[in-house]
């Protein structure tokens, strides 16, 4: 009798699973498509694939491999246009900061970056947390997805990344991320010169 009861649940459960296992990832992918229309407003969707999903998964290693150690990325999106043609990425990066680490979102266009936008951190107050405000994280709108450098004296060229006064472990940890973004959308989903490849 124990073993009907608890066949009878399995495949109850089963049932339910593969009833709402769709419209969960439905769901998922339009929270996730909102987080990122904020760092990539051009894109009309996003959109995903097993190669999106492998990078991701694999993205530690790549990217130590790359130099970028300890950056991973924990999710990833190609953004797409109205027309339905691949215009660039999204992804979620997570980068060393002073106090931890630091996740934002960021967008490539492949030969720019669209935006970043700080999701979470545990930088002191008052210092690296300022990374968190406009005048900073919005510096990097449209910077080349080139190979970015901190400049302490103010930046005066376009790869060039102002630091937060008195937090330079942070400025360098998110700079250090949009780095290995920019590596990731370029060698890791081909993302180049503004068109998935």
């Amino acid at each position: 009798m124990l073993f009907l009861i608890t066949l009878v649940s399995g495949l109850a459960l089963a049932a339910v699973y593969e009833i709402t296992k769709a419209p969960i990832e439905t769901a998922e992918l339009a929270e996730r498509a909102e987080a990122y229309r904020v760092v990539f407003a051009d894109a009309t969707d996003f959109e995903s694939d097993e190669a999106v999903d492998a990078a991701v998964a694999d993205s530690a290693k790549t990217l130590s491999d790359a130099g970028f150690s300890p950056v991973s990325i924990s999710d990833a999106l190609y953004a797409v246009d109205g027309n339905g043609n691949r215009i660039g990425c999204v992804m979620t990066v997570n980068a060393k900061g002073y106090g931890g680490t630091i996740q934002f979102t960021m967008g490539v266009t492949g030969d720019k970056i669209s935006g970043i936008s700080i999701l979470s951190h545990s930088e002191t107050a008052g210092l690296g947390a300022l990374c968190t405000e406009e005048s900073f994280y919005g510096q990097f709108a449209g910077k080349p997805a080139e190979t970015l450098k901190v400049i302490k004296t103010g930046a005066t060229e376009p790869n060039e990344v102002d630091v937060i006064s008195g937090a330079t472990v942070t400025t360098n940890g998110i700079t250090d991320g949009v780095n290995a973004g920019i590596w990731f959308a370029k060698n890791a989903l081909n993302v180049v010169g503004g068109a998935e490849q």
